[in-house]
Order: C-alpha cells, then sequence, then structure tokens
C-alpha cells in the first residue's frame, strides 16, 4: 500500500520510467535461470541485463547468440521482453497509470504523449485496444509469411517458432534472431545466410516500416482510406519523410557498398532501427559506416516501435534551416508549423548528439583497444536502439556494457523525456527584459 501511495504521487513519466527499468531488472534476473538457458552456457548477469535491456529497449545488439545461448523457454522471454518494449512505453505505462486511477492533468498527459512518443492525450483506452489489434495482426501475416520460408529449412515446429520470434523481433523493431547460424556462442550471424531470400527480406521490411511509421498514422490512413487529401500535416510528414530517407538509404548504399539492390534496400530500412542484417557490418567502407550512423541517429517515426530523434524531427529541423536562409516562414503542406516544433526538435537532436559523444568517449575510456569508428557506431546505434555493430558487442567490457543499456534506455524513452524526469515545472511568472547576442 506504501508503495501504491508513493507511485500515486510521482509524475506519469517517472512512473513509465520506473516501469521499463521493472521490467529490464526482471527480464535479466529471468534470462540468468537455468531454465532459460541452453545445456553447458553459462551467463553473467552483466551479460543478461544487456540482454534484458536490448529486448526490452527493442534494441538488438547482443552479447551472445540469442539462439545459441537461450532455450525455447529463454527465447520466449526475450520475444515477451521485446513485445513489451514495443508496446510498452505506451501500452505498460499508460495501463499502470489507468489501473491506479491516477487523474491524468493536462500535464499528465502532455508527458505521457512524450513518453511513448504519441501526439495524443485523450482516448488512451480506445489507442491502446486499436494498438494491441493492430500489433495481432501483422505479427500473424509476418508469421505466416516468415513460415513459408523457415518450414524449408527446420522441422515444422521449430520453424514456427523461428517465424512467431522473427515476427516479433521485425514488428517492434528489435535485430534479434533467434537461428543459432553461426554455430558459435559469441558470433551472431543474424540473416546473413538468407540475404538472396526475396520473400524473407521483404517480408521482414514490411514489418519493420510499418512497425516504425506509428501507429496513430496507420490508424489514420485506414479511417480517410487512403486519401492523401485528407491526411493531417503529421501523417503527410511522416509519409514524404519515411519515403525520401528509404530511397535515399538504398541509392546510398548502392553507391557506397558492393551489395545487391535487395541488401541496399534491406539496409536501408533496417538501419533505422531495426538492426537486421543480411551484409556483415565489418566489411561495410567507412563511408557507408557514416551513412548508416547518419540514418541511425534520425530512426523511425513519432508513436512507433522504432527510436531515434524521430523522422518529424529531422523534417522540422530541414524546415527551420530552410526557413532561415529563405527568410520565410516554416510551413508543409499547406499547414505552418508549430512555433516551438523547431526548438523541440533541435534540443532532442542536440541531446542525443551529446549523449552519442559522451557515450563513446567513455567506451573508449574503458576499452581503449577498440576504433574511433567502431565505437562512435555502437553507441549510435545503441541510442537509435537499432541493434547493428561491427562485431565489438561482445569484447565490451563490464563498464561499456552497463553504459551501452544505459544509453539504450535513453534512447528508447527519449533523451527529452529522461531531461523531465528530475525536474519539470509549470513555468516562470517572472519575465525579464530581452538582451542582445550575437549568434553565428
Amino acid at each position: 500500500k506504501n508503495m501504491i501511495d508513493f507511485l500515486k504521487k510521482q509524475s506519469p513519466a517517472r512512473i513509465i520510467a520506473a516501469g521499463f527499468v521493472t521490467v529490464i531488472l526482471i527480464g535479466s534476473l529471468l534470462l540468468m535461470m537455468p531454465f532459460c538457458l541452453k545445456d553447458g552456457v553459462e551467463l553473467s548477469y552483466v551479460d543478461a541485463l544487456y540482454t534484458s535491456a536490448s529486448a526490452v529497449c527493442v534494441t538488438g545488439l547482443v552479447v551472445v547468440d540469442t539462439g545459441m545461448a537461450f532455450s525455447a523457454v529463454g527465447q520466449t522471454v526475450i520475444a515477451v521482453l521485446i513485445q513489451i518494449g514495443g508496446l510498452g512505453v505506451a501500452a505498460v505505462g499508460a495501463g499502470i497509470i489507468i489501473a491506479m486511477h491516477k487523474k491524468l492533468d493536462i500535464k499528465g498527459r502532455t508527458l505521457i504523449s512524450e513518453a511513448s512518443n504519441v501526439g495524443m492525450g485523450n482516448g488512451i483506452l480506445k489507442f491502446l485496444k486499436l494498438m494491441f489489434l493492430m500489433t495481432l495482426t501483422f505479427e500473424l501475416i509476418g508469421t505466416a509469411l516468415s513460415f513459408i520460408v523457415f518450414s524449408k529449412d527446420y522441422p515444422m515446429l521449430e520453424a514456427l517458432g523461428h517465424s512467431v520470434f522473427h515476427s516479433i523481433a521485425s514488428f517492434n523493431n528489435a535485430g534479434f534472431d533467434n537461428l543459432g547460424l553461426s554455430g558459435d556462442l559469441y558470433n551472431n550471424v543474424n540473416l546473413i545466410p538468407y540475404a538472396d531470400n526475396a520473400l524473407l527480406s521483404l517480408t521482414t521490411c514490411g514489418l519493420v516500416i510499418f512497425g516504425g511509421i506509428g501507429f496513430l498514422l496507420m490508424f489514420e490512413v485506414a479511417q480517410k482510406r487512403f486519401a492523401w487529401k485528407r491526411f493531417s500535416m503529421q501523417t503527410k510528414v511522416v509519409l514524404a519523410t519515411t519515403a525520401v530517407l528509404l530511397v535515399a538509404g538504398t541509392l546510398l548504399i548502392k553507391l557506397t557498398e558492393n551489395v545487391t539492390w535487395l541488401e541496399a534496400f534491406f539496409i536501408s530500412v533496417s538501419v533505422r532501427t531495426a538492426g537486421f542484417s543480411t551484409y556483415n557490418a565489418a566489411n561495410i567502407t567507412s563511408a557507408g559506416l557514416l551513412i548508416m550512423m547518419l540514418f541511425m541517429f534520425v530512426g523511425a517515426s513519432p508513436g512507433s516501435t522504432g527510436g531515434g530523434i524521430k523522422t518529424t524531427s529531422l523534417f522540422v529541423l530541414l524546415q527551420g534551416i530552410k526557413s532561415a536562409a529563405t527568410n520565410k516562414s516554416e510551413k508543409a503542406f499547406k499547414y505552418s508549423l508549430p512555433s516551438d516544433a523547431f526548438r523541440k526538435a533541435a534540443i532532442i537532436a542536440f541531446l542525443g548528439i551529446g549523449i552519442i559523444l559522451t557515450g563513446t568517449v567513455l567506451v573508449l575510456v574503458m576499452d581503449p583497444q577498440l576504433a574511433l569508428r567502431d565505437a562512435l557506431f555502437e553507441m549510435v546505434s545503441a541510442f537509435g536502439t537499432v541493434g547493428l555493430s561491427t562485431g565489438i558487442t561482445p569484447t565490451l567490457s563490464a563498464g561499456s556494457k552497463i553504459l551501452s543499456v544505459i544509453i539504450m534506455y535513453i534512447g528508447r524513452l527519449g533523451p527529452l523525456t529522461i531531461a523531465t524526469l528530475w525536474y519539470f515545472d509549470k513555468g516562470e511568472r517572472v519575465r525579464y527584459p530581452y538582451g542582445n547576442i550575437a549568434i553565428g
């Protein structure tokens, strides 16, 4: 009772953040249990914590091969953690708040929408029901299509297990796989052996794209029957920006890497938050890695299962720069952008860059043997909850792994949400006179 009273006194954002930590810790303890591990496998607590955090934050970075290290029970636990992580900020967080019958004032609804990356304050229950239904529909379709591929290589029951796991991981933009194709506990080859399989690649891409564009967008598109003119500004921005990023990513990856068009498209889709790989990132050129880091930093869209600063933030930043250069107002699709949109997007981007650079410096201090590009790529991947790596993840020290856990956590909840956990005032009543300061 005392704990419930304590929680009721906390802001919704703090409850959501605490809920995420709780799920990660419970998951880490479960993954260390003998029934979650295969015979002969020993897992340190740091590795269990890392795996749990990577699953809950729908990242996909792994220190051990999921298929080689974990039993069927352990893989099920990881799949559940991924599902909670993908839906957790809105579903679990808001569900806890509603279950406690906590009254949501304007500030509370704002914080919940920030924590879940959903631009809405009303209709939480309706939103949750529709989100669960849409998630189930996409994951069942993904399971069926994946089963067509895996049934050719595995016994029926095992193929079904791989299909369900892959579908959950794909729609929730978590780059986990349980195939165990490497045959090595500390070497995960992900989907590289299926690089030429068009059905699995396109199924994965479809799940990742729909999971990454956001639930609200899918609801609106369905409700307005695909009529572009009737879409809101945000939906148009998300769809347009996502399309441009997919095309640009495919062309740039094809330009810098010796890959097929299918592989280039797969990388372009996966690199923005999913983390699946059909091409070894260790073999990618420096130019290709830089391109991938930029796309990882942008990430998915608001209200989705993905991370990053979000496509809308990128769009607003570009419009703000264009406005400053042309001295014209910030607008898009015959709408004016909100007056504080650029400020908010700039803060999120600045915080993201600061977190990544700080993390990279600390990793290089704790693991000085690492190359700068590998450490930077790892931190961008953790912040964007992507899951791609140049192969250094299993070799990280305990300190670097814990740091990665913290950065994945910040990346999943959002840097601005994390910042508001400590102090969020209603605003100052006193206004000071404006001073002069030179900019640029």
